[in-house]
């Protein structure tokens, strides 16, 4: 065999080894196929609403029902405690305390497995946003999904979030998972 037939015979399998191991990834539709999946296996154990109250007056507490917070379905609330009847005004720095769990994991085992976040972990830091202002990266970076519930409630409420990635995290949104946040928000002390 010639050099030129060998290196031809290398380069053709090393071409079929590349696309065959194509075949592995999903395509980015195929993923968020996956995560609307995850969504509804974790949503069909609970009881979801449709639609927010007109009176923004929400069933709360633990057994409270699943609001969809948004038209096309990226965020679902549970409001645990509603918090203070003052809602939060535009660019209020607003922190919060959470514990998030993969969806994902959930539709596979049924279970919530272990959660992240500054709930558990206080070496993690506070973390914080500026209602409604997006402009600053601190409040962008967290996604538009966690302030979603300060359109509705005060601060010092406590709700569960199921979050779409295009809501998320904007450094995670490429990796499409869908996550259950627990949130609690706390105002600022100089607040």
């Amino acid at each position: 065999m010639t050099l030129k037939k060998i290196l031809c015979l290398s380069l053709s399998s090393a071409l079929l080894l590349i696309l065959g191991s194509c075949k592995d990834t999903k395509s980015y539709a195929e993923l968020l196929t996956d995560e609307t999946k995850a969504i509804n296996v974790f949503l069909s154990d609970q009881n979801v609403i449709l639609d927010i109250p007109a009176d923004s007056v929400f069933v709360y507490g633990e057994d409270a029902p699943y609001y969809r917070i948004d038209e096309d379905g990226n965020v679902f609330m549970q409001v645990i405690d509603p918090g203070e009847d003052k809602k939060v005004a535009d660019d209020t720095l607003v922190f919060f305390r959470f514990t998030r769990y993969n969806l994902s994991e959930y539709a596979v085992t049924g279970t919530l497995g272990a959660g992240a976040g500054n709930s558990e972990n206080i070496g993690m830091g506070s973390a914080s946003f500026r209602f409604n202002n997006y402009t600053l990266s601190t409040s962008s970076q967290w996604g538009s999904g966690i302030q979603f519930p300060l359109n509705f409630l005060g601060l010092n409420s406590h709700v569960r979030l199921v979050i779409k990635s295009q809501f998320g995290l904007t450094s995670e949104i490429a990796q499409v998972i869908p996550y259950l946040y627990d949130i609690r928000y706390l105002p600022a002390v100089s607040e």
